[in-house]
């Protein structure tokens, strides 16, 4: 436990003091660059695959991406789980030309704010009340038609292995307006790497983008294949992750939650 903290610690040192020097390099040069360029995207991908690797010589968490030839060559929406950072490193580099979905929070951050607006970064202002989602379609709009890929995680926020799922109606607002394909993104991440946890724990981390859902269903159809595409297959990657053997601890409360997906999983009598 020790020895795994101080690895942790590690890789926390490594990952603040690089996110804070990129983010001023790259916030300097969104001043003289557009939106998109070469260099912001360089940056980009620098950092994505140099915390992947941080994260595999540190905190022993290796990555692996699985389903990149289900992503569309065109415009598109990736709905994504979202339990740690992990999984921005995971769907940056698939999706050629980001633009996250992020709070206005984040884009007032001094350097971090510039830097991201650089990647066509769309900020929700929840301040605004009923304007907070039409405001947002709009610059996801501007996005798509500069060749942008609509990154979102449709529970606005980061959530527990097995936690129930709260998906928002932000994600139904853009499909429906957008009229693009949707791309769930299944992860288990948050085996790994908790939200609330400065713990690091060492295994394989898995994001799986799954096949697209055509545009032009009802609200409430799309919503509803959305979450069961997402959570069935985060629900299969965290069982094979658990069958495998976990490092770190988990509580009475997970593990039944686990054991009911090992059982619902295994074959019945009637499939031999």
């Amino acid at each position: 436990m020790i020895a795994q903290g101080l690895r942790s610690l590690l890789f926390y040192a490594f990952y603040w003091v690089q996110t804070g020097v990129l983010s001023i390099v790259v916030g300097l040069g969104a001043v003289l660059t557009r939106p998109g360029s070469r260099f912001g995207w360089s940056a980009a991908l620098y950092w994505a695959y140099s915390n992947r690797v941080a994260l595999w010589l540190f905190g022993g968490i290796r990555t692996v991406i699985e389903g990149e030839e289900n992503i569309p060559d065109g415009p598109a929406i990736l709905a994504a789980k979202h339990m740690s950072d992990w999984d921005i490193f995971a769907l940056l580099p698939a999706s050629k030309r980001p633009a996250f979905i992020a709070k206005k929070e984040l884009m007032d951050l001094p350097f971090f704010g510039r830097a991201a607006q650089n990647f066509d970064t769309i900020r929700i202002d929840r301040s605004l009340g009923a304007q907070a989602i039409p405001a947002m379609i709009e610059e996801a709009r501007a996005a798509i038609a500069r060749g942008a890929r609509i990154i979102i995680f449709p529970e606005g926020t980061r959530k527990a292995p097995l936690e129930e799922p709260d998906y928002r109606q932000g994600v139904v607002r853009l499909y429906q307006s957008l009229n693009v394909p949707v791309v769930p993104v299944a992860l288990n991440s948050g085996l790994f790497w908790g939200r609330r946890s400065l713990l690091l724990w060492r295994g394989t981390a898995k994001a799986r983008f799954l096949p697209p859902i055509p545009p032009g269903l009802e609200g409430p159809v799309f919503r509803a294949r959305l979450i069961e595409a997402i959570e069935t297959e985060s629900n299969a990657l965290m069982l094979e992750a658990y069958e495998r053997g976990l490092a770190r601890p988990i509580s009475d409360a997970m593990r039944v939650k686990l054991e009911t997906l090992r059982q619902a999983a295994a074959p019945g009598p009637d499939s031999q």
